[in-house]
């Protein structure tokens, strides 16, 4: 594996609510390699977005990293000063947000906001909008020179998150964190999208942090996989070894519940039986072992270790059978 253009190390980030201190994330660890993609998956309210927010430092206000760092190109990204943070984000670290609908302003152009982006560069408004013009072109928008004077309510929902990737990418990132862009979007979208990022970052050659929820968005586009569950990785590999050789109980049912799998027509889709755990009381032991089927009575006590199972795969698990 290439040296990681991110590195996250035994991350913890707290909310602190009325009802007490919600445990968002524990100890996580996280590399994602120069050039490569890495896709989160999870259940919703896993921490996904809270992790990706944690590492842009775009957090809310009652949000707190209670243990951990993170390491960009580095640089410890929770010691950077408010000054230093900004010269990173929107340069060697951008985003493309989930809801492509309300992530542009209403009220200007898409030509100004894409060169407004640029506003770093000592080079012309006629250059900058030449650049914004020529990536929207690689992005797949038609007749982009006169769409740069559209405003966003004059594109549809597809062709505003592929504005949105463009100005994320337009200023040539070392990392893109992707928070499920494609959510949005219906299912043919959905793949235009996923192979445009993927085409685009094959060009580029920066690293992605792409989070979904879709199984097989993820299959078709990362390189390496890791798997949430209520605030913890529990697994993470390559592609082939999550999704041929799963390891934690919990990667297992998530594949088992894909419904491209289903063989049989059926009025009932599979579904993994139980709660998530309150975040807040967490329960002994491992967080999964009220929902495992091979849960044992180590597992209702002790924190499972994190087993390497071969190169870049491990699983935090008691149980294993691979």
């Amino acid at each position: 594996m290439a040296e990681p253009v991110l590195d996250i190390r035994n991350l913890s980030v707290n909310y602190l609510t009325p009802r007490g201190t919600v445990k968002a994330l524990r100890r996580i660890n996280l590399q994602v390699p120069s050039a490569k993609v890495v896709g989160l998956v999870g259940e919703s309210g896993c921490g996904k977005s809270t992790l990706i927010s944690t590492v842009i430092r775009l957090m809310a206000e009652n949000a707190r990293v209670a243990a951990g760092e993170i390491r960009f190109t580095g640089k410890d990204m929770q010691q950077l000063s408010p000054r230093d943070l900004r010269a990173i984000r929107g340069r060697d670290m951008s985003m493309v947000f989930q809801d492509p609908m309300t992530a542009l302003n209403p009220v200007f152009t898409v030509g100004r906001q894409m060169a407004d982006i640029q506003y770093r560069d000592a080079v012309s408004r006629k250059e900058k909008l030449k650049r914004a013009s020529d990536m929207l072109s690689l992005v797949g928008i038609p007749d982009a020179v006169s769409r740069l004077d559209n405003y966003p309510h004059h594109f549809s929902g597809g062709m505003r998150q592929r504005i949105t990737i463009a100005m994320a990418l337009l200023v040539q990132p070392k990392l893109l964190i992707a928070d499920e862009p494609t959510t949005a979007l219906d299912a043919t979208l959905e793949v235009q999208i996923i192979r445009l990022l993927k085409a685009l970052q094959a060009d580029f050659q920066c690293a992605i942090l792409f989070i979904s929820h879709h199984l097989n968005v993820i299959a078709e586009l990362c390189d390496f996989v890791g798997v949430m569950y209520a605030g913890e990785l529990v697994e993470k590999g390559s592609v082939r070894d999550i999704f041929h050789r799963p390891g934690h109980p919990y990667t297992r049912a998530l594949l088992e519940c894909d419904p491209s799998v289903i063989a049989e027509p059926t009025r009932f889709l599979p579904t993994i039986p139980g709660e998530i755990p309150s975040l807040i009381d967490l329960p002994e032991g491992c967080i999964f072992h009220d929902r495992c089927p091979r849960a044992a009575q180590v597992c209702k006590k002790t924190p499972p270790p994190e087993v390497s199972l071969a190169e870049h795969h491990t699983v935090a698990c008691h149980c294993l059978e691979v």
